[in-house]
Formats: C-alpha cells, sequence, structure tokens
C-alpha cells in the first residue's frame, strides 16, 4: 500500500493550492465580536465582552486537527491520484494469408537438396513453409492442398501450429495426381471473401500459390479464377517450384516429370497485383518467402497503452470517516462539553 503511494500521479494537482484554506481563513477573517448590539448595560460589561471574545478567539484558533487531516485527504482527492496500470497492447490487425500447395504426383520429384541430402520437393516445400510460418505473427492464415481437386484443408486462422501440423500431415498424390491450378485459385477467392466470415479489407487478402506443373485438370480455367480473384481484391503470388531435371538413373538426372507453366503464373500474378517467382532448389524457395515478408510485411503491434486507474475513493473515504469523528467525538461519554 505504502508503496502504491509513492508512485501517484495526480490529473489535477493545482487543486492541492486549496490546502491552506483553513489556515488562511483563521488568520485573515475578521473575529465574531460577541455581545456587540446586546440591550443590556451592566456596570461590569466591558469585562464579559473582553472575557467572551477572548474564549471566543481561542475557539477560533483551535482547529481539530482531525478536521486538518480530513481537509487535506480531501483536497488529495480532489486532485484526482492516480496510478499507472498494466501496459496492454491492442489487437493487430494483419493480413489474411491463404496458402495454396499443390501435391501433384510430380511434387515426389526427389530434386531437392536440403540439409546435406536429397529429398522431395514436398519435403522441401514443408521446410520452407514452416519458418515462413513461423514469421507471420498477426496474420490469419489458412492452408489449401490441390492436386485433382482442391481442398480447403485449415480455416483463415491465427494459431499458426495447426496450419502448419496439417502441411506436415500432407502427403504427395492425396489431393490426386495431376494438377487444378484454376480450381485452387477459385476455391482461395471463395475464403478469402466468405461473406459469413470476418474477412479483411480489399488488398489485405493475400493468396501464395506454389506449383510445379501446368493446369490440366478441374473446371475452371486459371485466368478464369484470375478475374474472380481481382474483383474480389485477392492479391495472386505464385510460385513455380522445380529443379531442372527429374529422377537420378544411373548418376544422370533425367527430365523433370512436369514442366512448369511460367506464363500462366505470371499473368496470374500480375493480373492481381502480385509477383511471380521461380525457385528451382530450397534457397531460392526460402528466399523467395524472405521476399514475401518484405513485399506483405506483417502488421507490428499498436502502441503499448498503460491505462490511468483512479484512486480518489481512498483519500475521499478517509477525509469522510475522519470528519464523522471530528464531529462525534465532543459528544462521547467522559468528554468535556457534553451537553447536560
Amino acid at each position: 500500500m505504502i508503496a502504491e503511494l509513492l508512485i501517484w500521479e495526480f490529473a489535477w494537482p493545482w487543486m492541492l493550492l486549496a490546502l491552506p484554506l483553513p489556515w488562511l481563513a483563521a488568520r485573515l477573517l475578521p473575529p465574531t465580536r460577541v455581545g456587540q448590539g446586546g440591550a443590556l448595560r451592566t456596570p461590569f460589561f466591558g469585562e464579559l465582552e473582553t472575557l467572551a471574545g477572548a474564549a471566543a478567539r481561542a475557539r477560533k484558533s483551535h482547529i481539530s486537527p482531525w478536521m486538518l487531516l480530513a481537509w487535506v485527504l480531501l483536497c488529495v482527492a480532489a486532485a484526482r491520484p492516480q496510478i499507472l496500470g498494466e501496459a496492454i497492447k491492442p489487437p493487430q490487425a494483419g493480413r489474411d494469408l491463404l496458402l495454396a500447395v499443390d501435391l501433384s504426383g510430380s511434387m515426389a520429384a526427389e530434386d531437392m537438396r536440403l540439409g546435406g541430402r536429397i529429398v522431395d520437393r514436398l519435403t522441401a516445400v514443408k521446410a520452407v513453409l514452416g519458418d515462413f510460418l513461423e514469421r507471420r505473427a498477426g496474420d490469419r492464415v489458412g492452408l489449401l492442398l490441390f492436386g485433382e481437386r482442391a481442398y480447403g484443408v485449415t480455416p483463415l486462422t491465427l494459431d499458426r501450429n495447426s496450419v502448419r501440423q496439417q502441411l506436415f500431415d500432407s502427403v504427395v498424390g492425396l489431393a490426386g495426381q495431376e494438377t487444378a491450378i484454376g480450381d485452387a485459385i477459385a476455391l482461395a477467392v471463395k475464403r478469402l471473401s466468405d461473406p459469413d466470415e470476418e474477412v479483411a479489407e480489399p488488398g489485405q487478402r493475400v493468396l501464395i500459390l506454389l506449383t510445379d506443373g501446368v493446369n490440366t485438370a478441374g473446371s475452371i480455367d486459371p485466368l478464369r479464377a484470375t478475374e474472380l480473384a481481382r474483383s474480389a481484391g485477392v492479391r495472386v503470388h505464385t510460385i513455380g517450384f522445380g529443379g531442372e531435371g527429374g529422377d537420378s538413373f544411373f548418376g544422370m538426372r533425367m527430365p523433370s516429370r512436369a514442366q512448369i507453366d511460367e506464363a500462366t503464373l505470371r499473368r496470374v500474378a500480375d493480373t492481381t497485383g502480385g509477383r511471380y517467382f521461380r525457385a528451382r532448389d530450397t534457397s531460392e524457395l526460402a528466399g523467395i518467402y524472405a521476399e514475401l515478408d518484405r513485399i506483405e510485411p506483417t502488421a507490428l503491434p499498436g502502441e503499448t497503452l498503460q491505462p490511468r486507474i483512479e484512486r480518489y475513493v481512498l483519500p475521499l473515504s478517509l477525509a469522510a470517516v475522519l470528519a464523522l469523528l471530528s464531529m462525534l467525538l465532543p459528544w462521547l461519554p467522559g468528554r468535556r462539553g457534553v451537553p447536560a
């Protein structure tokens, strides 16, 4: 309690200027003349007037210390003492970010190097995307997987761990062996502009689509889906991922089982205000996601706020109690001056 008193701040400190008012009133106000205008005159009237005036001055000069303390507390309460509460950070307002990852059969091609060993493309994507998710604090992130069909696996959420876990649990071919890029974009637009959910404003809705192939399946053409994305205010960044060769055969690198339709991916990105990237290995892919961090920065935390908590109730309550005690003390048994 005492430690808290030491950190009190006053919203109206000028109210403390009222502290010397009782002393000023006692010094500056003229004394009351007792007996002035009386009708009865006696030979010893002058002596009575002198004694009565002295008694009045004595009473006037004597102010109860309890009342003085009550006045001090009342002035302190009027100055509005406050303390600073615990720091509060307002909620962050980040982006709605949807990740669309290709699970077609070509993602099983082992042409990526990760940690000194050769791995398939999907394994490399999982490693790089996991690091990317770590840096997206403040964004709502969702996951969409596509092959012959597109599936929304994780809704837009602040729980990035659940998104990461769903990504790590995915396997090549889970959504079919072919590639439906148009369906993936169309489903992403639907998720990012669903009127039944609280979605971000246009310009804050972002789709990052990663594929290693060409649109060979689905019911919606990629360019048609791109027009839908532009109309909904969804910005699409596309990534063409895969090495120059596919599986190795007797030490020789064979042609990849899928070619990347870079022209279409570039057009999708340009039409929606996004960018197209080409990654041939894990280091390039990591660099692309680092660049996406720069292009689509996470929302910075709001300015830390410390609420001010009023503490005037304490001195005001004590002042009221002391004033009451000061009035009741003369009436207590055993006190002088109790009326007969």
